[in-house]
């Protein structure tokens, strides 16, 4: 007997329905083969689903078996077939009949025991399901709360493969999943760390600030010690808070890559990602023979820091630029492209050079003058490029840290985000931008007009200092967001003096 249940794969982070076709016949030697271009997780859920029917008291059907995953030239991976293949196997079995599990789309793995173990990419199956406009979504019980998020699509959990059985050959009602989107987003939207806890450095928190405000990539360059990573940490407690959709796009690419808490319904605060400098540029932006998520696109929508900014692999940091200039990446491979969402705010800190204490009053520097250059030459000039302010970070002094002042909250500095992040929406609501940092030369000559006394500083630093036409653009952006946090329409003076001040390595060039 023939029988077709309906299944879905991951291309990406987009789901892709399967039609997973069953059919049994009593001629010939018993045989299991499964047809459809599957990986070797595929083939290998035959013994799954073999075992896992006779340990929970079916029989599996000696005879000939066939599997066909259609569309046939899509590429199969995964474990999450186990679960549609065996209820095939029970259709055309005639332990169920057809109509029960007709318009459902069903995933999930297989134990041996029958226990039914979660899958990646539940989000991105509601999502399908919901679009193909289907009956219902049945998953694994800890994948339930995760699709549930998604309206209009029923989604059913089960623990067993028996008790699934038993839904079907039943037919008892049962209530599909919920979840208060409400309630989930304000629970899994609390940040660990918070700026209170920094002391000192109130001149690099009035940059981390200003790059927060316009999504300004940011670099820090200070000694060892000096608190770069603790204050990186706390960049996402200041950042708005998480919309749905938002939450959504990023909560389908940490699903996608099996990073989601099982029984975690949404990522709901922003990503901080702080890979090690050994890593490589497949890691980095994506890759494999199906292509998957790097690490810029599991920071989509947050933060990514990259501390020792010198020690990556040039070829590591080059493939960011894509990334930074577009907000997404595009993966090619033999068999497919895939574009990955890589929306991100940039963060990275740096020594200023080899030992760390060019310029620090209490340790004296051992390098060279040749030695520093290298060092700084390892960070390309594009990449620079794209990094908008330039802050150092010195030591903090005793007195700093031993005195009992409380720096200002995150939640504070977050209020005030919020009014100059929705000056930027409603400036930018007509274009396909939405934060200064994403300016481009007709945003610039429209919104970045300068004072006749703003005009006179930028002149005098661009012939003083030796800026380049890049670092002018940079400091018109920059002058921008600190405009929109004091709510001022024009950009002053002060406002262009201060922007002037985040550039430092454009000075140090000199």
């Amino acid at each position: 007997m023939l029988s077709k249940i309906l299944s879905a794969t991951l291309i990406g982070i987009d789901a892709h329905v399967v039609e997973v076709e069953v059919d049994i016949t009593s001629r010939g030697l018993p045989h299991f083969s499964t047809v459809g271009l599957p990986d070797a997780a595929v083939k290998e859920s035959k013994d799954r689903v073999r075992t896992a029917l006779k340990n929970t008291g079916f029989n599996f059907p000696l005879k000939q078996v066939t599997i066909n995953l259609a569309p046939a030239d899509i590429k199969k991976e995964g474990s999450a077939f186990d679960l549609p293949i065996a209820i095939g196997i029970a259709v055309a079995e005639e332990l169920i009949g057809p109509e029960p599990v007709k318009g459902y789309l069903i995933s999930g793995e297989l134990s041996l025991d029958g226990r039914i173990k979660p899958i990646r990419g539940a989000l991105s199956m509601a999502l399908k399901a919901r679009d193909e406009k289907l009956r219902g979504l049945i998953l694994p019980r800890q994948n339930a709360r995760e699709a549930a998020v998604v309206s209009d699509i029923p989604v059913y959990g089960f623990e067993s493969l028996p008790e699934l059985i038993a839904f079907f050959r039943d037919g008892k009602a049962m209530e599909p999943a919920s979840v208060d989107i409400s309630s989930v987003m304000k629970e899994h939207s609390l940040y660990a760390d918070d700026f209170a806890d920094v002391k000192g450095q109130e001149h690099v928190k009035r940059a981390i600030e200003v790059a927060a405000t316009g999504l300004h990539n940011i670099l820090m360059i200070g000694p060892p010690g000096s608190g770069k990573t603790m204050l990186a940490k706390r960049i996402p407690t200041i950042l708005p808070e998480m919309t749905f959709e938002e939450a959504l796009q990023t909560t389908r690419i940490h699903s996608s890559v099996g990073l989601l808490n099982h029984g975690q319904p949404l990522v709901a605060t922003r990503p901080f990602r702080s890979p090690h400098h050994t890593l490589s540029d497949v890691a980095m932006v994506g890759g494999g023979a199906i292509p998957k998520a790097g690490e810029v696109s599991l920071t989509h929508n947050g933060v990514l820091f990259l501390d020792e900014l010198p020690e990556f692999k040039r070829n590591v940091l080059e493939v960011l630029r894509q990334p930074l200039e577009d907000g997404h990446v595009t993966i090619s491979r033999a068999l497919t492209s895939i574009t990955y969402p890589a929306s991100i705010m940039l963060v990275c800190a740096m020594n200023p050079c080899p030992c760390g204490y060019l310029g620090d009053r209490r340790h004296p520097c051992s390098c060279s003058p040749a030695q520093i250059h290298r060092y700084r030459q390892r960070v390309s000039g594009p990449l620079l490029d794209r990094i908008d302010i330039h802050v150092e970070v010195p030591a903090v002094p005793y007195r700093d840290l031993s005195n009992d002042y409380c720096g200002e909250a995150s939640l504070d500095i977050r209020s005030r985000l919020k009014s100059a992040r929705l000056i930027q929406v409603e400036r930018f609501c007509k274009d396909t931008i939405y934060s200064n940092a994403r300016m481009r030369s007709k945003h610039i000559k429209k919104y970045c007009a300068l004072s006749a006394n703003a005009r006179h500083i930028i002149e005098s630093a661009m012939h003083r200092l030796g800026l380049s036409a890049r670092a002018y653009t940079r400091i018109l952006k920059v002058s921008r967001t600190i405009a929109d946090l004091e709510a001022s329409e024009n950009i002053r003076a002060s406002h262009v003096a201060e922007a002037i001040q985040y550039r430092t390595l454009d000075r140090e060039a000199l």
